[in-house]
């Protein structure tokens, strides 16, 4: 028999619904997804929290399935030894009580993460593959380290969220080279943590385009009234953001009088492509999507969906498939590039909305040709739909 695939889980807290939870939880019980619930192929081995929330569901669940906790990473990677003892590593460094600082940014420990992990696998002399959720850092520098670092040790690499993973409807991904002309996104929530996810549900889009990425050289964030302006300036297309409305959950009614706090992302490839995000917080309910593609408009609602969050199934089994295989299924790239424009993109908002050069950003990469495991139902069925009705 094939010996099954060991997983270590590093973790910053793990309570109910945290991402601990929603993807650590389905290693161990199943993947909830359309086609039924799907058994897991690798085994976590061990695991470390960072911090023991109030609430914590971890450690039980860890008790049940006897799954050893350790005090340390290197710990959890060696399970007790000294020698890197697992086949693979997930890095859940989202929630938690870490500290913001004054551009609204949470502070997780990402790159310390990975740098102990990155260490066991520099000493052991065997890259093993490693998922790092969402952002790699809430700075270009530790985000670039940690992309040099995973170069330089041969480590298969995957990082971001389950957004690029959302159910579409109406069905939409754009083919290879596709002539993208503009695009938007219209989005939610809070500027760190959604805003990444908005900015990387517009990447995974317009990656797709013609020539493939090829970095940004500037954005803008603007706020307020100066949102509405840009609007009417051209600066952000009203006939895309009038589609992705349609397509998308929203409220009904006028945005300009439902949203008393808009804000805008606009950025700028070094292609040319101009691509803007919306954050209209009190009019939007989910992230929705909208293009320019040949002079014709082109647009999809992605939705997400609650309990059993399904969308981390599949991010899930993408993340499974790397560690059977030792190839990432989609670029760790495209978290590169959003992880440093999210960076750039509070940075202009915190010193004035000013518009930011950014030749860091020349990240240059292929799109997939091999689509990623996801449904493309335009809602959930069978074991995604869960608790929901």
């Amino acid at each position: 028999m094939v010996q099954r695939k060991k997983i270590a889980a590093i973790i910053t807290t793990f309570y109910p619904a945290s991402h601990a939870d929603v993807i650590i939880t389905k290693f161990v019980n199943g993947f909830p997804t359309d086609e039924g619930l799907l058994p897991p192929k690798v085994d976590i081995v061990s695991m470390y929290m960072d911090q023991v929330h109030q609430n914590d569901i971890g450690l039980d669940l860890a008790e049940k399935n006897s799954i050893p906790v350790y005090p340390s990473v290197r710990q959890a990677l060696c399970l007790g030894g000294s020698e890197l003892a697992v086949d693979g590593v997930l890095s859940i460094g989202e929630h938690g009580d870490y500290a913001w600082n004054e551009k609204e940014q949470h502070l997780y420990p990402r790159r310390y993460f990975f740098e102990q992990i990155a260490g066991v696998i520099a000493t052991s002399g065997r890259p093993v593959p490693v998922f790092n959720d969402k952002h790699l850092s809430y700075n270009w520098y530790d985000a670039k380290w940690m992309y040099d670092r995973a170069q330089k040790l041969n480590i298969p690499f995957m990082a971001g969220s389950s957004v690029p993973l959302f159910w579409r409807n109406p069905w939409l991904e754009h083919s290879l080279e596709t002539n993208i002309e503009e695009a938007l996104v219209l989005s939610y929530g809070g500027l760190d943590a959604y805003g990444y996810h908005a900015f990387e549900a517009l990447q995974a889009m317009v990656e797709r385009r013609i020539g493939g990425e090829t970095g940004v050289v500037a954005v803008q964030c603007l706020e307020g009234e100066a949102v509405w302006q840009a609007g009417n300036e051209g600066l952000w297309s009203r006939d895309l953001a009038e589609a992705a409305t349609l397509v998308g959950e929203t409220k009904e009614g006028n945005m300009e009088e439902l949203c008393e706090e808009p804000i805008a992302f606009l950025i700028e490839y070094k292609d040319g492509l101009k691509a803007a995000v919306l954050h209209l917080r009190g009019f939007a309910n989910e992230w929705s999507y909208a293009s320019r593609v040949d002079g014709e408009i082109q647009a999809t609602g992605m939705r997400g969906y609650g309990p059993p969050y399904p969308p981390f199934s599949y991010l899930g089994l993408n993340i499974q498939e790397m560690f059977l295989t030792g190839i990432p299924q989609y670029p760790v790239e495209r978290t590169l590039l959003v992880s440093g424009g999210l960076e750039a993109l509070l940075d202009s908002r915190y010193r004035g909305y000013v518009r930011l050069e950014t030749p860091h950003l020349d990240v240059v990469y292929q799109a997939y040709e091999k689509a990623p495991i996801r449904s493309t139902n335009p809602f959930p069925s069978g074991a995604s739909k869960g608790l929901q009705e």
